[in-house]
């Protein structure tokens, strides 16, 4: 793995958001993407990983490059595979590399991505019918996890 400080000389891109994109992409992604621009700030966008490259390892890739990782936990979030994969990669740059992590939560409580209830934890329990129990515990984990760091609450 990169150490940190050679990480900091190769940033392709500031910031790295994670998101379930029907919540959120067309609404309030591309408004946060816009403010970003505006300040000068670039972030990942997934709709430049070439078509050559593997979707797992571009994301890899892009996790581990930029200075910081935004998580915008939504009510389908769970409901997404690559999102739970995305999170828990997050929070490995965050323990291995200090990578800072900051938690937006739209349309969900931090409490029921915390502890996986309400109708966020009938989604994450719908993904994960179909996963191994070692795939449910790392993401459970990185879901209590996530919802522990304090973050911006947009509940409506």
């Amino acid at each position: 793995m990169a150490s940190s400080s050679s990480l900091s000389c190769t940033w392709r891109h500031r910031v790295f958001a994670s998101f379930h994109g029907k919540d959120v992409r067309k609404t309030f992604l591309s408004h946060l993407r816009k403010q970003f621009d505006y300040n000068g700030i670039s972030m990942f966008d997934d709709q430049e990983i070439q078509r050559s490259q593997t979707i797992p390892f571009a994301l890899t890739q892009a996790i581990r490059g930029p200075r910081i990782s935004i998580v915008v936990l939504s009510e389908n979030y769970a409901s997404s595979s690559w999102c739970l994969q995305e999170l828990v990669e997050i929070l490995e740059c965050k323990k291995d590399i200090g990578q800072p992590v900051m938690t937006i939560f739209y349309g969900v409580d931090p409490s029921d991505v915390r502890k996986q209830t309400g109708d966020f934890g009938k989604v994450f329990k719908k993904t994960c019918s179909r996963k191994t129990e070692e795939e449910r515990r790392r993401w459970s984990k990185a879901l209590t996890e996530v919802g522990n760091i304090a973050g911006e609450h947009f509940l409506n």
